[in-house]
């Protein structure tokens, strides 16, 4: 049953702009429906009749039709970020940002975190409907006999830094596991392997049932201990909770309360239609490569501080302004363009984000079990404030996702640098949705975008004496680490004069160092030896200096 938590906030409560028709039964025709777009060049006054399909789009293709001489070539639709493009057909969940409504197959994202689970809705996002009884049993067991990781891959993750970033043993886990199934990979058994249902169950559940298991790998890899062992009885989430904290007790039980927490979380981020991730796991799966890679490529996707890490960034945020009375004081720095106010917004909802609503719930519970964080006053505050605010009621500035999940996370015993694998594991069901939809896909074709080429147009190959010094762009000095000159200082058992290629230095023979090494150029600097310009433990300043950069 889902916890029962005070202060309810209601779903289905519109902000005072909520439009209508929001809660619609029949929807209305996409786009204005099917038609005719008339398309008049005044380059050279010819007009073009281009179709708009009964889903309200049109095909890009059907502008290349349109010329007006120069090259010969027709039109191209230059759309960075894809602001305004649909790659693709899809049946998994829609969006409208407008209303504030996002639907996994149909089924209201807050009904399903009220009655539903993780691997429930996981299995709906799969396979199209929410499964009968005898399904769900099948899938769970299932799911959970296939959490277990091959020790190949465990002794693959420990060899890793102690202090590698968590979504960079998630990555390193998920390609060496594609390495472990030659079975299913195309580029060894055809292109034709992915055909069988057979084959393509078996991927899905290998993967939602080890991200779990990578994730808790990953996560102890900092702490330096050993994660339990699945213990394929116990729910999705719950397990999770056992192999990050049970050690050596196999009679462990996690809080019930904070599984089903967890588990709702895991719900809320399993799919988001085509963001930058799930487009990069179509845009991979277009190629014909094996699922362990698309999603792979699509957790690197999401690793970025852009896509995955917007949570961490609203913590900082909430600590940064404190208190309560602190509000008004950020709010028109907000306003005057001296801060930036993360977890408000969205790229798609212009209105209410319908997820905000059901972690707030969910932190309520949290707190409740494991203490209350003096943030979450502050956020609920500081939403308050923003939403009776013309400034961010005008703009449509609403919480999102991330503006309270990361205070969950942390009341769960989270560090920030983690936060983006509780991401990536619920997505992985996403992923691997759309990666089966686009299996078979009709209109399916290997991704490969146009661009608008404004480079130098010919030029002849000259001689390399004749050449000036390239005026655009150049290699910069590459900083020598201590241990490569320890190393250049060597002599060869050749005898013979060895030059670095691509090193600041000098000729090195006979062991000893030539003049460049002995005085570097200034602009070099010595560097300790392993220099990378990365501090030891500090997973997130990378993070750190992109905002601060923005």
């Amino acid at each position: 049953m889902p916890p029962t938590r005070p202060h309810r906030v209601d779903p289905h409560a519109r902000p005072p702009d909520h439009p209508p028709g929001a809660d619609q039964k029949i929807r209305l025709a996409p786009g204005g429906g099917a038609g005719t777009l008339t398309v008049t060049d005044n380059r050279t006054g010819k007009r073009y009749e281009v179709p708009v399909t009964e889903d309200g789009f049109v095909s890009a293709t059907a502008f290349k039709a349109i010329k007006a001489g120069g090259d010969g070539l027709g039109l191209k639709l230059y759309d960075p970020g894809y602001m305004n493009t649909a790659p693709c057909k899809s049946k998994i969940s829609y969006i409208d940002g407008d209303k504030g409504i996002l639907r996994y197959r149909g089924y209201p994202i807050e009904e399903l975190a009220e009655r539903s689970t993780y691997l429930e809705s996981a299995f709906a996002l799969v396979y199209g409907d929410l499964p009968d009884a005898r399904q769900l049993r099948e899938w769970e067991e299932t799911v959970m006999r296939h959490s277990a990781l091959p020790v190949p891959v465990i002794a693959a993750i420990e060899a890793l830094p102690h202090d590698a970033h968590p979504m960079g043993v998630i990555l390193a886990g998920l390609n060496a596991l594609s390495t472990f199934h030659p079975e299913q990979n195309p580029a060894l058994q055809g292109g034709g392997i992915y055909r069988s249902h057979d084959v393509q169950d078996k991927q899905i559940v290998r993967i939602i049932g080890k991200m779990t298991t990578l994730a808790a790998h990953a996560y102890h890899r900092n702490t330096g201990r050993t994660p339990a062992h699945p213990n394929q009885t116990m729910g999705y989430a719950e397990n999770f909770l056992y192999m990050l904290d049970a050690g050596l007790d196999p009679n462990h039980r996690p809080n019930p309360r904070l599984a089903k927490a967890l588990d709702v979380m895991f719900l809320l981020h399993a799919e988001h239609e085509m963001n930058c991730s799930t487009a990069a796991a179509r845009h991979l799966a277009s190629s014909g490569v094996d699922v362990y890679s698309a999603v792979a490529g699509a957790v690197g996707a999401l690793y970025g501080p852009l896509h995955g890490g917007a949570n961490e960034a609203v913590l900082k945020m909430l600590a940064r302004i404190g208190n309560k009375e602190a509000i008004p004081a950020f709010l028109k720095r907000v306003k005057d363009k001296k801060e930036k106010m993360f977890g408000f917004g969205h790229r798609v909802y212009k209105n209410f984000d319908p997820r905000a609503n059901v972690i707030r719930e969910v932190a309520e519970e949290v707190f409740r079990l494991v203490g209350r964080d003096p943030l979450i006053d502050v956020a609920v505050e500081l939403e308050k404030a923003a939403r009776q605010d013309e400034y961010f009621v005008n703009r449509k500035l609403y919480p999102n996702v991330d503006f309270y999940s990361g205070l969950v996370y942390r009341a769960l015993g989270f560090p920030p640098e983690f936060f983006t694998v509780l991401f990536a594991v619920p997505r992985a069901a996403g992923y691997l949705a759309h990666w089966r939809e686009s299996l078979t896909d009709p209109d399916a074709k290997i991704a490969r975008p146009q661009q608008v080429y404004q480079g130098e147009w010919l030029r002849s190959y000259p001689a390399l004496a004749a050449r000036p010094p390239a005026s655009s762009d150049s290699m910069w000095h590459v900083q020598v680490s201590n241990a490569s000159r320890r190393r250049l200082a060597g002599g060869s058992s050749s005898g013979k004069e060895f030059r670095p290629s691509g090193s600041a230095g000098g000729s090195v023979g006979g062991g000893r160092v030539g003049q460049s090494l002995a005085h570097p150029p200034r602009d070099v600097g010595l560097g300790p030896a392993f220099s990378s310009g990365v501090v030891p433990g500090d997973a997130t300043g990378g993070v750190d200096k992109l905002f601060h950069a923005r």
